[in-house]
């Protein structure tokens, strides 16, 4: 019997308070509806917007970075990660098998597949 969905992340690019690349602990799940825990509240989402897990994430996410924003820093290159412990964003140099975040110090290995998802 497959383990119970407990994880969530944006699979669809859509503004909404959720990071892309980042993982949220599902609070509820409905046939159409996912309500996630996000910094302390419930945020609910179209199911069809999100990847479901039922592992918590232990690799840096990588995700194509925004176009056409003041606040993203121009210097980062067309992906960034995002850190499966703290959410905390970073750049990614050059092709590394994992990195540590600098935010919680956590050392992890970098999803490169998600790069090829994410793009598509």
């Amino acid at each position: 019997m497959p383990a119970a969905f407990q994880w969530a992340r944006l699979k669809a690019d859509v503004k909404c308070a959720l990071r892309k690349g980042a993982w949220y602990r599902i609070l509820k799940l409905t046939p159409t509806e996912v309500v996630l825990d996000v910094k302390g509240k419930p945020v609910p989402m179209p199911r069809g917007q999100l990847q479901l897990s039922s592992e918590p994430a232990l690799r840096w996410s990588v995700v194509p970075s925004p176009k056409h924003t003041a606040r993203f820093p121009a210097t980062w290159g067309t992906s960034y990660a995002v850190c499966p412990n703290c959410r905390d964003r970073a750049k990614l140099e050059g092709h590394a098998a994992s990195m540590r975040c600098r935010r919680c110090n956590g050392s992890f290995e970098i999803a490169w597949s998600d790069a090829n998802r994410a793009a598509g």
